[in-house]
């Protein structure tokens, strides 16, 4: 071969650093794409033919071949949009593109694509987008058990459909109740001042009785809480003590009546909810059941079958004491301490904000305080990830050498940030460098070997 040889092999040099810079031009030009995977060159040599051993065999030519940096993760930076995300660790998101727009309504492609692009944002319809326009997909979640369902992701789309109301049906009521109330009616010496005073009678509290009742009793905390529709109530307690303790015969109990405020009803006040004992500890040791309550099955609250309050009913609300949370210790202020009333309803709301937390699922946020978990993300993950395929977009499309996508592993999903370039723009000024060096000498053994056949046309002359 000689000197034809090393020109042949000088040119492939050419070549192969030409694709070396080509991949290094690519990688600087991206160094602040997101979710960018550098391609490195790899150089192979080409054996020439003839010779047993390399004693009499010469350097061959090289080639040149990408080489993917997909297992290479780029730094991971904290952002301040809520749907952006990075994922620690192998995986990518599974993603689509649009494909047209029917009567107004987005179709999208049937190719699945996957990227660690995850600068994902909700556009107008409700639909999280990156910068490179793919749409993100994963599993919708059962709003009863808040499972995945389906086994194929689908694009998720968050739509402004408001979150219905939900009625109140559970009153969590925690309070203690003193020994001897601080009335209007005590009289600071005699017990017996600090009872309901007789006037108002029992049952409900008339209309005309309101002034007596407040005057014997103390306040036991409000609370709003919502009907089917989600109007608003207010629930206003209150407690009377009817009874002291007393040893008999018949032995007596301290003994409170709870009252809940009608809010403006033309007959009556207040209704009487059920009666409460307490023993000598200050533990609740019975209820009876009142005029609008009943004492509910685990004997713990009292079940209000219907309740109205200013001209607005809700039905079916239970008022619970689980967990001991009511009761009659000494108190020297005289009043309810301790107060704290929760409630599982809550009026309709419209959607405020749209998130992805930790554990890689979109959450939707109500101008009710309400948050639903309303899709779940995947994240892919392939036997041979370095011969995916490489699309626009910091995008992959799968091939029959990478195998197939399993959505059951992958890392984990870091809310409010961004999985950089892995391309570091010193590393590749340094590999220019290099290549620019090698690109010169093989141009140089060009002109050496030209010079070299002059020589040998000279000889002749």
């Amino acid at each position: 071969m000689g000197i034809y040889g090393a020109i042949n092999s000088a040119v492939s040099g050419l070549t192969a650093q030409a694709i070396a810079l080509e991949n290094i031009s690519g990688n600087v030009a991206n160094s602040q794409t997101t979710g960018y995977k550098r391609l490195d060159t790899t150089f192979s040599d080409l054996v020439s033919g003839g010779g047993a051993t390399q004693g009499s065999q010469v350097s061959g030519t090289t080639f040149a071949t990408s080489r993917a940096t997909n297992t290479i993760q780029g730094d991971i930076s904290q952002v301040d949009v809520d749907t952006y995300m990075a994922i620690n660790g192998e995986g990518y998101f599974v993603v689509t593109q649009a494909a047209d727009v029917v009567d107004g309504s987005t179709t999208f492609a049937d190719e699945t694509f996957y990227t660690r692009a995850g600068d994902f944002e909700r556009d107008e319809n409700g639909y999280l987008v990156n910068s490179a326009g793919y749409y993100l997909q994963g599993f919708p979640l059962d709003p009863a058990t808040g499972n995945p369902v389906g086994d194929n992701p689908t694009v998720i789309q968050i739509e402004n459909q408001p979150l219905a109301a939900s009625a109140t049906a559970e009153i969590d009521y925690q309070a203690n109740l003193p020994r001897v109330p601080d009335t209007n009616d005590y009289d600071d010496s005699d017990p017996a001042t600090a009872l309901l005073a007789a006037a108002v009678g029992t049952g409900n509290v008339a209309v005309a009785n309101e002034t007596a009742f407040l005057n014997s009793s103390i306040s036991g905390g409000s609370v709003t809480i919502y009907n089917t529709n989600g109007t608003a109530m207010n629930v206003e307690v209150r407690y009377a003590k009817t009874a002291n303790a007393a040893a008999g015969p018949p032995a007596v109990n301290d003994t409170w009546t709870m009252y809940v405020g009608s809010g403006g009803d033309a007959t009556n006040a207040y209704f009487d909810v059920g009666d409460l004992e307490f023993d000598s500890t200050g533990a609740l040791t019975n209820m009876t059941a009142g005029v609008i309550g009943t004492v509910n099955s685990s004997s713990d609250g009292f079940d209000l079958a219907s309740l109205t309050i200013n001209g607005t009913t809700a039905t079916n609300v239970e008022v619970s004491f689980a967990g001991n949370s009511l009761t009659q210790y000494s108190d020297p202020d005289g009043t309810a301490s301790s107060v704290a009333l929760d409630q599982d309803g809550y009026p309709a709301g419209e959607l405020t904000g749209v998130a992805v937390d930790q554990s890689g699922r979109v959450i939707a946020s109500y101008s009710n305080s309400q948050q639903r978990a309303v899709f779940e993300i995947p994240l892919a993950t392939f036997e041979a990830e370095q011969n995916l395929k490489r699309v626009d977009g910091a995008a992959f499309a799968s091939t029959t050498s990478s195998g197939e996508a399993d959505l059951t592993g992958g890392g984990q999903i870091l809310a409010k940030n961004l999985e950089l370039s892995n391309a570091d723009i010193a590393d590749e000024f340094s590999k220019l460098i290099i290549t620019q060096q090698a690109y010169s000498a093989n141009s140089r053994i060009v002109t050496s070997a030209d010079e070299m056949l002059d020589s040998a046309l000279n000889m002749v002359r």
